[in-house]
Protein backbone atom coordinates (compact mmCIF):
# COMPACT_ATOMS: atom_id res chain seq x y z
CA UNK A 1 0.00 0.00 0.00
CA UNK A 2 2.42 2.52 1.14
CA UNK A 3 5.15 1.33 -1.56
CA UNK A 4 2.34 2.69 -4.02
CA UNK A 5 2.33 6.15 -2.51
CA UNK A 6 6.24 5.95 -2.79
CA UNK A 7 6.19 5.28 -6.55
CA UNK A 8 3.66 8.13 -7.03
CA UNK A 9 6.22 10.69 -4.74
CA UNK A 10 9.18 9.14 -6.81
CA UNK A 11 7.62 10.45 -10.08
CA UNK A 12 7.27 13.70 -8.22
CA UNK A 13 11.05 13.31 -7.03
CA UNK A 14 13.48 11.07 -7.99
CA UNK A 15 14.87 11.29 -4.01
CA UNK A 16 12.34 8.69 -3.16
CA UNK A 17 13.11 5.86 -5.46
CA UNK A 18 15.60 5.06 -2.77
CA UNK A 19 12.23 3.50 -1.66
CA UNK A 20 12.07 0.87 -4.47
CA UNK A 21 15.14 -1.11 -3.36
CA UNK A 22 14.40 -4.70 -1.68
CA UNK A 23 16.95 -3.68 0.93
CA UNK A 24 16.07 -0.81 2.40
CA UNK A 25 12.26 -2.16 2.07
CA UNK A 26 13.27 -4.92 4.45
CA UNK A 27 14.83 -3.42 6.61
CA UNK A 28 12.00 -1.00 7.15
CA UNK A 29 9.66 -4.13 7.17
CA UNK A 30 11.64 -5.46 9.84
CA UNK A 31 11.20 -2.06 12.30
CA UNK A 32 7.85 -1.23 11.11
CA UNK A 33 6.44 -4.95 12.03
CA UNK A 34 9.01 -4.99 15.44
CA UNK A 35 7.86 -1.70 16.51
CA UNK A 36 3.75 -2.87 16.21
CA UNK A 37 4.92 -5.44 18.34
CA UNK A 38 6.07 -3.91 20.98
CA UNK A 39 3.04 -1.13 20.54
CA UNK A 40 0.15 -3.78 20.28
CA UNK A 41 2.03 -6.32 23.22
CA UNK A 42 0.89 -4.79 25.91
CA UNK A 43 -2.97 -4.10 25.10
CA UNK A 44 -3.21 -7.43 23.60
CA UNK A 45 -1.97 -9.23 26.23
CA UNK A 46 -4.21 -7.40 28.73
CA UNK A 47 -7.06 -7.99 26.79
CA UNK A 48 -6.44 -12.00 26.41
CA UNK A 49 -6.27 -11.64 30.80
CA UNK A 50 -9.53 -10.03 30.81
CA UNK A 51 -11.63 -12.60 28.45
CA UNK A 52 -9.57 -15.58 30.23
CA UNK A 53 -8.19 -16.63 26.94
CA UNK A 54 -5.40 -18.97 29.23
CA UNK A 55 -3.26 -21.61 28.12
CA UNK A 56 -4.20 -25.37 29.32
CA UNK A 57 -1.51 -26.92 31.24
CA UNK A 58 -0.76 -30.76 30.39
CA UNK A 59 -1.08 -32.72 33.11
CA UNK A 60 0.77 -35.64 31.53
CA UNK A 61 3.90 -32.66 31.55
CA UNK A 62 6.51 -31.51 33.16
CA UNK A 63 5.42 -30.31 36.78
CA UNK A 64 7.26 -27.34 36.22
CA UNK A 65 4.98 -26.17 33.63
CA UNK A 66 1.85 -26.25 35.96
CA UNK A 67 3.34 -22.90 37.28
CA UNK A 68 2.35 -21.40 33.51
CA UNK A 69 -1.36 -21.86 33.98
CA UNK A 70 -3.35 -18.69 33.37
CA UNK A 71 -0.80 -17.30 30.91
CA UNK A 72 -2.88 -15.91 27.80
CA UNK A 73 -2.12 -17.91 24.94
CA UNK A 74 -3.37 -17.02 21.11
CA UNK A 75 -0.32 -15.02 21.19
CA UNK A 76 0.03 -15.52 17.17
CA UNK A 77 -2.33 -13.25 16.69
CA UNK A 78 -0.07 -10.38 17.64
CA UNK A 79 2.49 -11.69 15.38
CA UNK A 80 0.52 -12.09 12.64
CA UNK A 81 -0.99 -8.83 13.02
CA UNK A 82 2.45 -6.45 13.11
CA UNK A 83 3.33 -9.40 10.26
CA UNK A 84 0.40 -8.59 7.73
CA UNK A 85 0.40 -4.41 8.52
CA UNK A 86 3.88 -4.34 8.16
CA UNK A 87 3.91 -6.32 4.60
CA UNK A 88 1.02 -4.67 3.44
CA UNK A 89 3.07 -1.16 4.07
CA UNK A 90 6.39 -2.15 2.43
CA UNK A 91 5.58 -5.21 -0.08
CA UNK A 92 4.54 -4.89 -3.84
CA UNK A 93 0.78 -6.63 -3.22
CA UNK A 94 0.46 -7.50 -6.77
CA UNK A 95 3.44 -9.89 -6.91
CA UNK A 96 2.01 -13.68 -6.72
CA UNK A 97 4.64 -15.11 -4.68
CA UNK A 98 3.51 -12.07 -1.69
CA UNK A 99 -0.38 -13.37 -2.24
CA UNK A 100 0.98 -16.72 -1.98
CA UNK A 101 2.36 -16.16 1.20
CA UNK A 102 -0.90 -14.00 2.97
CA UNK A 103 -3.18 -16.93 1.78
CA UNK A 104 -0.92 -19.88 2.87
CA UNK A 105 -0.76 -17.70 6.48
CA UNK A 106 -3.93 -16.77 6.95
CA UNK A 107 -5.56 -20.33 6.30
CA UNK A 108 -2.96 -21.94 8.48
CA UNK A 109 -3.42 -18.96 11.09
CA UNK A 110 -7.45 -19.87 10.73
CA UNK A 111 -6.95 -23.43 10.73
CA UNK A 112 -5.30 -22.62 14.74
CA UNK A 113 -7.55 -20.35 15.62
CA UNK A 114 -10.29 -22.28 15.20
CA UNK A 115 -8.20 -25.46 17.12
CA UNK A 116 -7.11 -22.75 19.74
CA UNK A 117 -10.22 -21.51 20.23
CA UNK A 118 -12.03 -25.10 20.75
CA UNK A 119 -9.59 -25.64 23.25
CA UNK A 120 -10.52 -22.35 25.33
CA UNK A 121 -14.48 -22.68 25.03
CA UNK A 122 -15.59 -26.18 24.12
CA UNK A 123 -12.93 -28.88 23.85
CA UNK A 124 -9.46 -28.68 25.82
CA UNK A 125 -8.20 -31.08 23.14
CA UNK A 126 -9.10 -28.66 20.32
CA UNK A 127 -10.18 -29.62 16.94
CA UNK A 128 -9.22 -33.52 16.31
CA UNK A 129 -6.14 -34.67 14.61
CA UNK A 130 -7.99 -36.16 11.76
CA UNK A 131 -9.90 -32.47 10.88
CA UNK A 132 -6.98 -30.46 11.76
CA UNK A 133 -5.36 -32.57 8.80
CA UNK A 134 -7.47 -32.91 6.89
CA UNK A 135 -7.90 -29.03 7.05
CA UNK A 136 -4.04 -28.51 5.87
CA UNK A 137 -3.95 -30.58 3.23
CA UNK A 138 -7.07 -28.59 1.68
CA UNK A 139 -4.96 -25.59 1.83
CA UNK A 140 -1.59 -26.76 1.16
CA UNK A 141 -3.37 -28.69 -1.73
CA UNK A 142 -4.86 -25.20 -2.81
CA UNK A 143 -1.92 -23.58 -2.92
CA UNK A 144 0.55 -26.23 -4.14
CA UNK A 145 -2.38 -26.91 -7.49
CA UNK A 146 -1.76 -23.06 -8.18
CA UNK A 147 1.71 -22.50 -8.10
CA UNK A 148 1.46 -25.95 -10.43
CA UNK A 149 -0.59 -23.66 -12.65
CA UNK A 150 1.34 -20.35 -12.52
CA UNK A 151 5.42 -21.53 -13.15
CA UNK A 152 7.19 -19.72 -15.11
CA UNK A 153 10.41 -21.63 -15.68
CA UNK A 154 11.31 -25.49 -15.24
CA UNK A 155 13.63 -24.16 -12.53
CA UNK A 156 10.87 -23.27 -10.32
CA UNK A 157 9.56 -27.07 -10.01
CA UNK A 158 13.12 -28.42 -9.48
CA UNK A 159 14.65 -30.20 -6.45
CA UNK A 160 18.35 -28.58 -5.60
CA UNK A 161 20.63 -30.78 -3.67
CA UNK A 162 22.73 -28.93 -2.02
CA UNK A 163 27.06 -29.35 -2.13
CA UNK A 164 26.41 -30.46 -5.62
CA UNK A 165 26.39 -28.40 -8.76
CA UNK A 166 24.87 -30.93 -11.27
CA UNK A 167 22.38 -32.91 -9.17
CA UNK A 168 19.17 -31.30 -9.99
CA UNK A 169 15.48 -33.56 -9.91
CA UNK A 170 13.12 -32.38 -11.97
CA UNK A 171 9.70 -32.99 -10.12
CA UNK A 172 7.02 -32.51 -13.26
CA UNK A 173 3.63 -33.18 -11.70
CA UNK A 174 4.89 -34.08 -8.41
CA UNK A 175 5.45 -30.72 -7.56
CA UNK A 176 2.11 -30.89 -5.91
CA UNK A 177 2.48 -33.45 -3.34
CA UNK A 178 5.48 -31.99 -2.63
CA UNK A 179 4.84 -28.47 -1.98
CA UNK A 180 2.39 -29.87 -0.05
CA UNK A 181 4.46 -32.75 2.46
CA UNK A 182 6.98 -29.43 3.15
CA UNK A 183 4.29 -27.11 4.10
CA UNK A 184 2.24 -29.41 6.05
CA UNK A 185 5.33 -30.91 7.74
CA UNK A 186 6.93 -27.52 8.65
CA UNK A 187 3.87 -26.42 10.11
CA UNK A 188 3.51 -29.55 12.18
CA UNK A 189 7.08 -29.51 13.18
CA UNK A 190 7.14 -26.10 14.32
CA UNK A 191 3.78 -26.65 16.36
CA UNK A 192 5.57 -29.45 18.15
CA UNK A 193 9.13 -27.38 18.89
CA UNK A 194 6.74 -24.20 20.48
CA UNK A 195 6.93 -26.07 24.19
CA UNK A 196 9.24 -23.93 25.75
CA UNK A 197 8.96 -20.19 26.33
CA UNK A 198 11.12 -18.56 23.42
CA UNK A 199 11.84 -22.23 22.21
CA UNK A 200 9.80 -22.09 18.55
CA UNK A 201 10.07 -18.39 17.90
CA UNK A 202 13.72 -17.68 17.94
CA UNK A 203 14.36 -20.77 15.36
CA UNK A 204 11.81 -19.13 13.20
CA UNK A 205 13.39 -15.79 12.92
CA UNK A 206 16.96 -17.23 12.28
CA UNK A 207 15.57 -19.72 9.36
CA UNK A 208 13.41 -17.12 7.94
CA UNK A 209 16.06 -14.48 7.93
CA UNK A 210 18.62 -17.20 6.20
CA UNK A 211 15.77 -18.19 3.90
CA UNK A 212 15.48 -14.28 3.28
CA UNK A 213 19.29 -14.06 2.35
CA UNK A 214 18.00 -16.51 -0.33
CA UNK A 215 15.12 -15.11 -1.71
CA UNK A 216 17.53 -11.75 -2.27
CA UNK A 217 19.92 -13.67 -4.39
CA UNK A 218 17.63 -15.89 -5.93
CA UNK A 219 15.73 -12.78 -7.01
CA UNK A 220 18.66 -11.46 -8.79
CA UNK A 221 20.07 -13.09 -12.06
CA UNK A 222 23.37 -11.89 -11.73
CA UNK A 223 23.76 -13.40 -7.62
CA UNK A 224 22.28 -16.37 -8.50
CA UNK A 225 24.32 -17.26 -11.65
CA UNK A 226 27.41 -16.78 -9.59
CA UNK A 227 26.41 -18.95 -6.79
CA UNK A 228 24.45 -21.37 -8.94
CA UNK A 229 21.41 -21.35 -7.76
CA UNK A 230 18.37 -21.11 -9.20
CA UNK A 231 17.20 -17.33 -10.55
CA UNK A 232 13.85 -17.12 -9.45
CA UNK A 233 12.19 -14.29 -11.20
CA UNK A 234 10.37 -11.47 -8.41
CA UNK A 235 11.16 -13.97 -5.75
CA UNK A 236 13.17 -11.27 -4.59
CA UNK A 237 10.45 -9.23 -3.21
CA UNK A 238 9.20 -12.02 -0.41
CA UNK A 239 12.10 -10.70 1.63
CA UNK A 240 10.17 -7.94 2.61
CA UNK A 241 7.60 -10.35 3.66
CA UNK A 242 10.26 -12.65 5.53
CA UNK A 243 11.52 -8.77 7.29
CA UNK A 244 8.18 -8.74 8.44
CA UNK A 245 8.35 -11.82 9.92
CA UNK A 246 11.54 -11.21 11.50
CA UNK A 247 10.33 -8.37 13.21
CA UNK A 248 7.17 -9.45 14.22
CA UNK A 249 8.89 -12.46 15.78
CA UNK A 250 11.62 -10.64 17.41
CA UNK A 251 8.57 -8.50 18.92
CA UNK A 252 6.89 -11.45 19.79
CA UNK A 253 9.87 -12.91 21.52
CA UNK A 254 10.44 -9.44 23.81
CA UNK A 255 6.71 -10.90 25.69
CA UNK A 256 7.71 -14.41 25.06
CA UNK A 257 10.77 -14.87 27.08
CA UNK A 258 11.07 -16.71 30.24
CA UNK A 259 8.98 -16.54 32.05
CA UNK A 260 6.12 -15.75 28.96
CA UNK A 261 4.06 -13.41 29.24
CA UNK A 262 2.17 -14.92 25.99
CA UNK A 263 2.06 -18.32 24.66
CA UNK A 264 2.11 -18.75 20.98
CA UNK A 265 -0.85 -20.91 20.18
CA UNK A 266 -1.46 -23.01 17.55
CA UNK A 267 -2.73 -20.27 15.69
CA UNK A 268 0.76 -18.46 15.28
CA UNK A 269 3.09 -22.15 15.26
CA UNK A 270 0.87 -23.89 12.31
CA UNK A 271 0.94 -20.50 10.29
CA UNK A 272 4.36 -19.90 10.92
CA UNK A 273 5.70 -22.83 10.21
CA UNK A 274 3.34 -23.01 6.75
CA UNK A 275 5.15 -19.20 5.85
CA UNK A 276 8.81 -20.95 6.44
CA UNK A 277 8.17 -24.08 4.28
CA UNK A 278 6.33 -22.17 1.34
CA UNK A 279 9.31 -19.63 1.40
CA UNK A 280 11.47 -22.80 1.56
CA UNK A 281 9.25 -23.63 -1.46
CA UNK A 282 9.73 -20.43 -3.61
CA UNK A 283 13.56 -20.34 -3.86
CA UNK A 284 13.93 -24.09 -4.01
CA UNK A 285 15.73 -24.70 -0.92
CA UNK A 286 13.49 -27.47 0.40
CA UNK A 287 16.75 -29.22 1.22
CA UNK A 288 18.18 -26.66 3.25
CA UNK A 289 15.35 -25.95 5.01
CA UNK A 290 15.81 -29.28 6.72
CA UNK A 291 19.60 -28.65 7.15
CA UNK A 292 18.92 -24.96 8.83
CA UNK A 293 15.41 -25.95 10.47
CA UNK A 294 17.27 -29.39 12.09
CA UNK A 295 15.70 -28.24 15.89
CA UNK A 296 12.17 -28.74 13.78
CA UNK A 297 13.08 -31.98 12.43
CA UNK A 298 14.74 -33.53 15.46
CA UNK A 299 11.24 -32.26 17.78
CA UNK A 300 8.97 -33.92 15.03
CA UNK A 301 10.67 -37.38 14.62
CA UNK A 302 11.39 -37.46 18.17
CA UNK A 303 7.39 -37.28 18.47
CA UNK A 304 7.22 -39.82 15.98
CA UNK A 305 10.00 -42.35 17.13
CA UNK A 306 8.33 -42.36 20.72
CA UNK A 307 4.91 -43.24 19.37
CA UNK A 308 5.78 -45.99 17.24
CA UNK A 309 8.24 -47.37 19.81
CA UNK A 310 5.51 -47.60 22.46
CA UNK A 311 2.70 -49.12 19.73
CA UNK A 312 4.97 -51.60 18.84
CA UNK A 313 7.38 -52.09 21.62
CA UNK A 314 5.56 -50.68 24.39
CA UNK A 315 8.87 -49.04 25.73
CA UNK A 316 9.81 -45.48 25.38
CA UNK A 317 12.68 -43.90 23.65
CA UNK A 318 12.56 -40.67 25.59
CA UNK A 319 11.57 -39.92 29.12
CA UNK A 320 9.53 -37.39 27.59
CA UNK A 321 8.25 -36.62 23.84
CA UNK A 322 8.89 -33.77 22.30
CA UNK A 323 12.03 -34.01 22.51
CA UNK A 324 12.76 -30.47 24.61
CA UNK A 325 10.92 -32.70 27.27
CA UNK A 326 12.99 -35.12 27.47
CA UNK A 327 16.17 -32.70 28.92
CA UNK A 328 13.51 -31.32 31.13
CA UNK A 329 13.02 -34.64 32.32
CA UNK A 330 16.75 -34.76 32.88
CA UNK A 331 16.39 -32.34 35.64
CA UNK A 332 17.78 -29.22 32.87
CA UNK A 333 15.99 -25.61 33.63
CA UNK A 334 13.83 -24.31 30.98
CA UNK A 335 16.12 -21.44 29.96
CA UNK A 336 18.82 -23.44 30.04
CA UNK A 337 17.29 -26.17 27.39
CA UNK A 338 16.18 -22.92 24.94
CA UNK A 339 19.13 -21.28 24.97
CA UNK A 340 21.48 -24.48 23.90
CA UNK A 341 18.63 -25.42 21.59
CA UNK A 342 18.98 -21.75 20.24
CA UNK A 343 22.94 -22.07 19.75
CA UNK A 344 21.90 -25.59 17.96
CA UNK A 345 19.42 -23.39 15.37
CA UNK A 346 22.32 -20.89 14.95
CA UNK A 347 25.29 -23.37 13.69
CA UNK A 348 22.64 -25.18 11.72
CA UNK A 349 21.85 -21.80 9.84
CA UNK A 350 25.43 -20.91 9.34
CA UNK A 351 25.90 -24.85 7.98
CA UNK A 352 22.71 -24.19 5.44
CA UNK A 353 24.34 -20.84 4.34
CA UNK A 354 27.52 -22.48 3.18
CA UNK A 355 25.93 -24.46 0.66
CA UNK A 356 25.52 -21.31 -0.52
CA UNK A 357 29.72 -21.21 -1.91
CA UNK A 358 30.30 -25.06 -1.10
CA UNK A 359 28.61 -26.71 -4.68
Amino acid sequence: MFLYILEYLSSINSNFQVFEYITLRAILSIITALLISLILGPYIINKFHINNMSEIIREDGPRSHMSKSGTPTMGGLLILSSLFISTIFWANLENKYILYLIFTTLSFALIGFLDDYKKLTKNKNGLSAKNKIVLQFIVAGIIAYTMFNFLETVQEQQLIIPFFKDVIIDLGIFFIPFVMLVIISTSNAVNLTDGLDGLAIMPIVLVSGALGIFAYLSGNINFSEYLLIPYIKDSGEITIFIGALVGSGLGFLWFNTYPAQVFMGDVGALSLGAAVGLIAIIVRQEIVLIIMGGIFVIEALSVIIQVLSFKYRKKRVFLMAPFHHHFEQKGWAEPKVVVRFWIISFILILIGLATLKLR
